[in-house]
């Protein structure tokens, strides 16, 4: 069954977008910054507090120097500083769009992200990355 959205004003569906577009904003103004400052020169980025305090590498560890080889056109180097948080990204402009596309329509917002079986499932994989980055037999996903 097809919902009914009653008509609205350029003004309404332009202060609907908001949101989505300054959300666009900032995460391209935060991938600019880190496109442009490279995380492997040291002093520009602060040390990972998990790996300082603990010496493990956490499942968010290399996900900046992915993002800045990513803003260089990088796709291997990328991977190879992290696959997880490389893999994350379609999802997330996924999620993003849809955000958008039913700002501008004036159809309601979903509260929920995503089934609570989704969620837990990227919860335990995100530990299980963040645990078989640091054995030996998983060395290949370490930064």
């Amino acid at each position: 069954m097809t919902e009914i959205v009653p008509a609205r004003r350029g003004v309404d569906r332009l202060r609907s977008v908001l949101p989505p577009l300054g959300v666009a904003a900032l995460t391209g103004a935060a991938f600019a910054y880190v496109s442009a400052v490279d995380p492997n020169q040291p002093g520009h980025y602060p040390t990972c507090p998990f790996l300082f305090l603990t010496g493990f590498y956490c499942p968010g560890c290399g996900a900046l120097r992915a993002m800045h080889a990513l803003g260089h056109a990088d796709l291997v180097s990328a991977l190879g500083f992290n696959p997880f948080a490389v893999a994350t990204l379609p999802f997330l402009v996924f999620w993003w769009g849809r955000w958008a596309l039913r700002s501008w329509q004036g159809r309601p917002v979903r509260t929920s992200l995503a089934h609570p079986a989704y969620i837990w499932a990227l919860f335990v994989a995100v530990i299980l990355f963040g645990v078989l980055r640091n054995t030996p037999f998983g060395q290949f996903l370490a930064p």
